[in-house]
């Protein structure tokens, strides 16, 4: 490999390309017109099924689960290969061109509402759920939300891409993302190990929003082989609080919102009303 010297100046080296990396640019703003989408719903979501994009569908499904009528969604494919985030429309609602992002038309003006931290929180709040109502329990919930948001684009900007789709494999990179990884699964387990949820013995956004990324991670679900590769089975109490929340009939219906790989069972591209589990996924669409 060749060592690389940086210029004094950075320009961007401008490269066709079809992959998603090809999309990316230095500067924000739309790059074409196109409207978005508007379901009967109250919520209207615009995502993907990736880690951030499940921690809503999740949280959605679990409202629903638990009788907020008024979370009922509408979630819209984004894809993100193809450009769609860059859409004016989507633009719109999030200025930095990133799933998920969630239009609240339930009131006299739409809300809008980007980052998916910031939509679990706003649910929570919204609704009265997942959130504890005690000072003490409520910062701890945020205290772990706000790491999870913290700390993710480690594993999956820097872990994941180095590991799994950078060009060349860089073994100083991916050995710094993997002991990074490796702590932050630490930093879990040894929580998990005195509580059975972060927040402590309630459940919350803060494992809504930490499962689809550390738990993913652990249940083998991401970056090809990461999970031998990382031992995540040396982390018993991650995978344990995993194992609890997968047990979740919402968490299995919110994974599977905006899929779009894997099991053909498992992939309901766009969940527009709570029957669509049982008709619209990709199996029962091919048949």
């Amino acid at each position: 490999m060749t060592e690389y010297t940086p210029p004094k100046i950075w320009t961007w080296n401008k490269k066709p390309g079809a992959n998603v990396a090809a999309l990316n640019r230095p500067i924000a703003g739309a790059t074409h017109d196109k409207e978005l989408p508007v379901g009967k719903h109250p919520l209207q979501l615009y995502s993907l099924g990736t880690p951030n994009g499940v921690k809503v569908t999740i949280m959605l499904e679990e409202l629903l689960a638990a009788g907020h009528k008024g979370a009922e969604y509408d979630a819209w494919l984004i894809k993100i290969g193809d450009g769609d985030q860059f859409g004016s429309g989507f633009v719109a609602v999030n200025p930095n061109s990133k799933i998920p992002a969630l239009l609240d038309r339930s009131g006299p003006k739409p809300i809008r509402v980007f980052e998916s931290g910031a939509i679990l929180l706003y649910l929570a709040e919204k609704f009265g759920a997942f959130l504890p109502k005690d000072i003490a329990g409520r910062t701890e919930a945020l205290n772990w939300l706000f790491w999870q948001m913290g700390s993710a684009p480690y594993v999956g900007g820097g872990f994941g891409h180095f590991y799994m789709y950078a060009p060349i494999k860089i073994e100083y990179a991916i050995d710094r993302f993997s002991m990074e990884t490796k702590r932050q699964l630490d930093v879990l387990d040894r929580r998990l190990a005195e509580v059975p949820y972060l927040a402590g013995d309630e459940y919350s956004i803060a494992d809504i929003a930490t499962f689809p990324w550390y738990g993913g991670l652990a249940k083998g679900w991401q970056y090809g082989d990461a999970a031998t590769f990382l031992s995540t089975h040396e982390y018993k109490n991650v995978l344990r609080w995993a194992e609890a929340i997968w047990a979740r009939p919402a968490a299995k219906r919110g994974r599977m919102v905006n899929r779009m790989s894997g099991d053909p069972s498992e992939q309901l591209r766009e969940r527009h009303d709570a029957s669509d589990f049982d008709t619209k996924t990709q199996d029962k669409i091919a048949k």
